[in-house]
């Protein structure tokens, strides 16, 4: 039996990415409160 997910990091970027979240006010609050809560990481990969 197939997996039906396969992870592709170019799409994950291209929803998920910075660049993605900067566009938005409510990216930026995303942003803002994973600083705040003091994530290594603020994004995928």
């Amino acid at each position: 039996m197939k997996l039906n997910r396969r992870n592709s990091k170019i799409k994950g970027k291209r929803v998920h990415g910075f660049l993605k979240r900067m566009k938005t006010k409510a990216g930026r609050a995303v942003l803002k409160s994973r600083r705040g809560k003091g994530r290594k990481r603020l994004t995928v990969v």
